[in-house]
């Protein structure tokens, strides 16, 4: 069987949108029956946007109404013609003339649905720049009037693994600075309990004792 294009976003998407159940899902992507409970629980892929195997050609509507309705049934991967597309090398994004026009939508649509993307991971994602998704945050741009958010992946600016690759790196950052936050926040407080409990004034604590000289 030839391996499901992003299986972690379609599981997400089967999740969602059929009533397939999770050994069925499972055995179409490829992942571990108890990691698609844990979608399903949101415990795993939390924010991710589903892949629609259907508007790709990896499935047919009437193949998942099969597998619905009988549980024992497994999904069959619809046969492609179209050649796998080639790993683009790494360097600037480039946005065709015709779709320039829509990166302030997208832009727009990036910072209401994903705040937690810093603006250089925003500009990366539609080939803008850092100014233009500035102007767009605070509301300085230029056609600000007649911007209105649109999925950048819809409009073809960006693919769905881009945006959740990044979506998940912003995630794990945040996740990261908070936890050094909070363990400073921690460190502080101790250092504050062993001062009261030395009978100590907080703002004299670290100042020299000046009678033993």
């Amino acid at each position: 069987m030839s391996q499901v294009l992003m299986p972690k976003a379609t599981a997400v998407w089967l999740v969602e949108n059929t009533t397939l159940t999770f050994d069925q899902i499972s055995a179409f992507t490829g992942l571990h029956p108890l990691e698609i409970q844990a979608i399903a629980d949101g415990e795993v892929a939390g924010g991710m946007t589903g892949y629609d195997p259907t508007t790709n050609g990896q499935l047919t509507k009437e193949e998942i109404k099969r597998a619905e309705a009988d549980s024992n049934a497994r999904l069959k991967l619809s046969p492609r013609d179209v050649p796998m597309p080639q790993a683009r090398s790494k360097g600037p994004r480039y946005t065709p003339v015709a779709k320039r026009q829509d990166r302030p939508d997208a832009i727009a649509w990036l910072l209401k649905t994903h705040p937690e993307l810093q603006d250089s991971q925003v500009a990366k994602l539609v080939g803008s720049t850092k100014s233009t998704v500035q102007s767009v945050k605070d509301r300085t741009h230029w056609n600000m009037q007649n911007l209105r958010q649109r999925d950048p992946v819809t409009l073809g600016l960006c693919t769905l693994k881009d945006l959740n690759d990044a979506v998940d790196r912003a995630r794990r950052k945040a996740a990261r600075e908070d936890a050094a936050r909070k363990k400073g926040m921690a460190d502080q407080g101790h250092v504050e309990e062993v001062v009261e409990e030395a009978g100590l004034d907080p703002a004299e604590a670290d100042q020299p004792d000046l009678a033993e000289r």
